[in-house]
């Protein structure tokens, strides 16, 4: 069962990045948001081929991405959120 996660804290106050990544399967997906998307700046950390990240936030943070992600707003987060079997947010 696919699944989306949702990512929001930042991947250099805790290791939820790190967990999450640990459990993402091959069909799920990864939604940066917040100050996650600063993980977008290190290319090595996230090798993910569903990697998402919310355009406000990157654009709010002048994040230069060096992963390969799709930047997604706020419509298409709600689309990916029905894409997936299940949704689940690491608070």
């Amino acid at each position: 069962m696919a699944t989306l996660h949702v990512l929001s804290h930042s991947p250099f106050t805790d290791g939820r990045l790190a967990s999450c990544l640990r459990v993402l399967g091959p069909e799920d997906g990864l939604l940066l948001c917040g100050d996650a998307v600063y993980a977008l700046a290190d290319a090595s950390a996230l090798r993910h081929p569903r990697l998402y990240a919310l355009e406000e936030d990157v654009q709010a943070r002048a994040v230069v991405a060096k992963a390969a992600v799709e930047v997604v707003d706020y419509p298409a987060f709600v689309a990916l959120t029905l894409t997936y079997a299940k949704v689940n947010s690491w608070l």
